[in-house]
């Protein structure tokens, strides 16, 4: 499913010595790839941002126990990023994903099962050593 991102096209951010720099092309970016690629790295960089940036909303395994299908439902003009998402979302979760126009979704897992994805929604991570830095970028996986 192509659709241009409704939030933000593009996410920057630095943490000591690694750089997120994602462009989204799509509202719904599915990152899969390997264990141990710096997936949930990006994730915990991009989580520390949301303690200052109103319009993203991290999940993961530690919100297990929470109501995930409730807060994604209320969520509003969001950036929602969700790693793990194997685990977290249910299929009538993911089908709601697929058709939600509010908000904008990253989506870190390996199923892209119910989501209405095509390959323009799958990227993979992208780790560089720039100089002292790491910089994770994404791009498409097929």
């Amino acid at each position: 499913m192509t659709s241009k991102p409704v939030i933000m096209d593009h996410f920057s951010a630095v943490h000591t010595s690694f750089v997120v720099d994602f462009q989204f092309t799509n509202n719904i970016t599915i990152l899969a790839g390997d264990s141990g690629t710096g997936k949930t790295a990006s994730f915990l960089i991009i989580k520390e941002c949301m303690a200052l940036n109103p319009d993203i909303m991290c999940l993961n395994y530690l919100d297990f126990q929470k109501d995930i299908a409730g807060m994604i439902k209320a969520a509003k003009r969001k950036l929602i990023v969700i790693d793990n998402a194997d685990v977290l979302l249910d299929d009538n979760i993911r089908k709601y994903i697929a058709v939600d126009d509010n908000n904008q979704y990253l989506i870190i897992g390996r199923n892209p099962k119910n989501l209405f994805a095509t390959r323009e929604n799958l990227f993979e991570l992208i780790s560089e050593e720039r100089g002292e830095q790491t910089v994770f970028t994404i791009r498409n996986y097929i």
